[in-house]
């Protein structure tokens, strides 16, 4: 039903203040519920704002007393993986704990539907390309593990407490808002696409790559990058999914292709008309020649279909974005 409320935990960051732009464009009414340690209160333009973190559940309780929520969307989770590795109890205090008294929070007031932001990490090293949602899940570090037991705690609930949930599996998560009124906003920044994107503004000098001895055809990694627009009307589908019956379930959200770590660059040089320097550097540990994800399911089952799945159109909506974030004061 529309204008029914949306629980949007992390509403304040880069993916889940997308979706709760969409999430009023289709009608419902976001509520977000975040402590800005990573997000930001300039993201938040649609919907009510509640300051709040998930560990404190009287707060918590506030805003279900408050608000008639019908259905949360779950996007607080700590996403570095090296940090996850060198402080692994932050990563599963934060992730995992405190999703379990979200959860537990939303059987106290009857709240059945949940949309969990998940990622490609609970797969691990790839055994095949494009990866399936049947792939083994393996994953190698403490941030893709947090994320793994709390879709393992959703199977469990769902059998006992008759929780319905999607768990949407993300690939590489790129671009930003068309309309420029949210875009990819990290601090520290990891991610490769602004990375670029700041050497063509001026912020930082040059780029590194790390590894040109991959086993693809330039040398560097190939990831998977979707645009953060597809992400959002994909959570807004798996919502309808569950509320019109269907069952819980987890879906892959990728672009379907690859691209290198050099196509990032040449297309981010093209894209800006900037020279954007580049210094090959030793490889990081870990990283796989390749990760692509095969999202066929998220296709059939959900009839998602990508509107901004072409390297050029991502980039530049970051770029539009980037300006403005970097340029203003």
């Amino acid at each position: 039903m529309k204008n029914d409320y949306i629980l949007i935990v992390g509403g304040a960051g880069y993916i889940g203040s997308h979706v709760a732009k969409e999430s009023q464009k289709k009608g419902y009414r976001p509520i977000i519920y975040d402590n800005l340690v990573y997000g930001h209160k300039e993201l938040v333009k649609w919907g009510d704002f509640v300051l709040g973190d998930l560990a404190d559940i009287e707060q918590l309780r506030s805003v279900f007393k408050r608000f008639p929520i019908r259905a949360v969307m779950h996007f607080s989770a700590y996403a570095y993986v090296g940090e996850s590795v060198e402080n692994p109890a932050k990563y599963y205090l934060n992730n995992v704990a405190n999703t379990i008294y979200l959860l537990n929070v939303m059987r106290e007031f009857g709240v059945k539907y949940f949309i969990f932001s998940s990622t490609c990490a609970t797969y691990g090293y790839p055994a095949a390309i494009p990866i399936t949602e049947k792939h083994v899940r393996e994953p190698v570090n403490p941030y893709g593990r947090s994320k793994l037991m709390v879709e393992w705690i959703l199977s469990d609930f769902s059998v006992a407490y008759d929780l319905k949930y999607v768990s949407l599996r993300y690939f590489n998560a790129a671009g930003a808002d068309p309309d420029t009124e949210i875009g990819e906003w990290h601090e520290p920044e990891t991610h490769l696409i602004p990375l670029v994107l700041d050497v063509a503004i001026g912020k930082r000098d040059h780029i590194k790559i790390f590894g040109t001895d991959y086993n693809t055809a330039d040398g560097t990694c190939i990831r998977d990058y979707i645009h953060v627009t597809d992400l959002a009307s994909a959570h807004m589908l798996a919502l309808e999914y569950l509320f019109k019956g269907g069952k819980s379930d987890v879906f892959n959200l990728g672009n379907g292709e690859g691209f290198s770590v050099k196509e990032v660059i040449k297309t981010a040089a093209k894209v800006t008309g900037k020279k954007i320097k580049a210094i090959e550097w030793n490889r990081r540990p870990g990283d796989p020649d390749v990760l692509i994800g095969d999202c066929a399911k998220a296709k059939n089952i959900l009839e998602w279909e990508q509107q901004y799945n072409d390297l050029s159109t991502i980039i530049r909506t970051a770029w539009q974005w980037h300006k403005q974030l970097r340029q203003s004061p």
